[in-house]
């Protein structure tokens, strides 16, 4: 995971480091680079697909994920350059540096093989969402949208904190990799769904 991590933290240094007139066309290519070679994740070995790392990894279910996810910033770069063509220098590195950081951390939240992991990052991608949408949102409106999605993201994830701490008493470990090995049916009875309910929660609160 790596090879896709590495090359999304290093679209920052290429970001800042690119001159003004050609700043946006190298984010871009690069960017796609990534997405051509994360592609590949399509065509793994299903045997072997939680094998890349302790911490990061692919499987069938995330591999999708992750290819959507990289062609998400050369989208959103080509989507928002005449929306912010009146902005200074500095201000467009910032922005594109905050879409960067979005979606590295949305690679490393959908390849993380740790439970809480994946909490901690996914939480994370709420502060360069909010600093866009406060900053650069289109309607007048935008704080008052960035505190509203600032509130329900935080209500909606108390919820699957308490569901992972109660998973890790439970089980022992978060690990999706050791919680896979253990075969243990699961009853269906009113806690399970209500566990079920904490865990889907915030990820409801997200979709509007």
């Amino acid at each position: 995971m790596l090879k896709i991590i590495f090359p999304s933290f290093m679209l920052l240094p290429l970001t800042w480091l690119s001159s003004n007139k050609k700043v946006w066309i190298n984010v871009t290519t690069y960017s796609l680079l990534i997405n051509l070679i994360s592609i590949n994740l399509l065509w793994q070995n299903n045997e072997n697909n939680l094998s890349f790392s302790t911490m990061f990894s692919a499987d069938p279910l995330s591999a999708p994920l992750l290819v959507l996810t990289t062609w998400l910033l050369p989208l959103m770069l080509l989507a928002s350059q005449n929306h912010i063509k009146k902005e200074s220098e500095h201000n467009k590195k910032l922005y594109i540096s905050l879409l960067v950081c979005l979606q590295t951390l949305l690679i490393m939240t959908f390849s993380a093989n740790e439970l809480i992991m994946f909490y901690i990052l996914f939480e994370a991608t709420l502060i360069p969402t909010l600093i866009i949408i406060t900053r650069w949102g289109n309607q007048t409106e935008r704080l008052n949208a960035g505190i509203y999605f600032l509130f329900y993201t935080l209500v909606g994830s108390i919820p699957l904190l308490i569901a992972l701490i109660y998973i890790q008493n439970w089980t022992g470990t978060l690990n999706l990799i050791l919680m896979t090995l253990d075969s243990s049916p699961i009853n269906q009875t009113w806690s399970n769904n209500i566990l079920w309910l904490a865990c889907i929660m915030a990820f409801m609160v997200k979709m509007p």
